[in-house]
């Protein structure tokens, strides 16, 4: 029921879903009512869609905390209790991000040894896609949760992207060792000497975009502004391209001719694509998508979840970490 466009798009992004995957199975948390009403349009699988009626929202305004432990009926709180019953493997959803994040940690609750759970959403490169790591959860990190960021995030990246030994860089305002905040200072070393990873050293945010790592080492207040700007850029560079496309007749003519190629190449683009951001190190799968997210956003934040679910990323990471306290 959150979002900038629920329930609507929710709705109808789950049953693409369905559609896509026959394994999916969805349960569905809010207000009866709107989401049968949503439903009567669309045409879907009914034996694998489920309503859990849920009769409150948690808003943005809300303060994350209090909402959490007040509104036990609302559909994010109903939702969590879904995963952490074993009912649902996974969740989604669009709405208050604070509520998501506090939700998750005391429903769904840490994996043991996990200090801080990050958000980590897959962003788009020259060269495929990295995951940047954490962008909007923990803001005032410390050097021993960057170092399991880099962990947790080489884990994924490697178990459901499919990267062998991805390339792990921690973000810097240059490439030198000495450079950077005390944060960056004290984590650099600590990154250097993980076997674990595949430290490549500090990556400055213009390279990002080239693909030059993997896995995106940052604090969520950096992370944060380097996947608005991306998105920001990445929306007004397409708008400037339509525009000067259509400027006039000829370029209308030539657009026509390269249509499909750059059609193709800007959707490469389009973060929505990629789903939402996993949020890591919990006992469950915690997705969250855009506040704007559409219907494509979604079904995708979705499907996203069935490897993650299939490599069993939570196991592993719960095996990572129970492995570094033994020594």
């Amino acid at each position: 029921m959150g979002g900038d466009n629920s329930p609507g798009e929710v709705v109808k992004g789950a049953v693409e879903a369905l559609r896509e995957r026959p394994e999916v199975e969805i349960f569905l948390t809010g207000s009866e009512e709107k989401i049968k009403k949503e439903l009567e349009s669309l045409s879907y699988p009914q034996d694998r869609l489920h309503i859990v009626p849920a009769g409150e929202i948690i808003t943005n305004e809300e303060p994350p905390v209090l909402a959490i432990r007040r509104k036990k009926d609302s559909s994010i709180v109903v939702a969590l209790n879904l995963v952490k019953s074993g009912q649902a493997d996974a969740f989604v959803s669009a709405g208050s991000t604070g509520a998501v994040l506090v939700g998750a940690q005391l429903i769904v609750g840490r994996i043991k040894g996990v200090e801080r759970p990050p958000l980590a959403p897959l962003i788009p490169t020259m060269d495929g896609i990295s995951l940047l790591i954490d962008c909007g959860a923990n803001v005032d990190a410390r050097s021993s949760h960057l170092v399991q960021f880099a962990k947790m995030g080489s884990i994924y990246m490697e178990n459901v992207v499919g990267v062998k030994r991805p390339r792990v860089a921690i973000v810097n305002i240059g490439a030198e060792e000495e450079k950077g905040n005390m944060l960056v200072k004290e984590t650099f070393p600590l990154l250097k000497n993980c076997n674990e990873i595949n430290f490549i050293g500090s990556i400055e945010a213009r390279e990002i975009p080239n693909g030059a790592a993997d896995v995106i080492v940052t604090e969520a207040f950096v992370g944060n502004v380097i996947l608005k700007l991306y998105e920001g850029l990445a929306m007004s560079l397409i708008k400037k391209i339509k525009q000067s496309m259509t400027a006039t007749p000829v370029s209308t003519l030539g657009a026509a001719l390269v249509k499909p190629q750059l059609k193709k190449t800007m959707k490469s683009f389009d973060l929505s694509q990629y789903g939402g951001a996993p949020m890591l190190g919990l006992n469950g799968l915690v997705v969250k998508s855009h506040g704007s997210s559409k219907s494509n956003e979604i079904k995708n934040s979705i499907i996203q979840c069935i490897a993650f679910k299939e490599e069993k990323i939570s196991e592993k990471i719960a095996a990572n970490i129970a492995a570094q306290e033994r020594i």
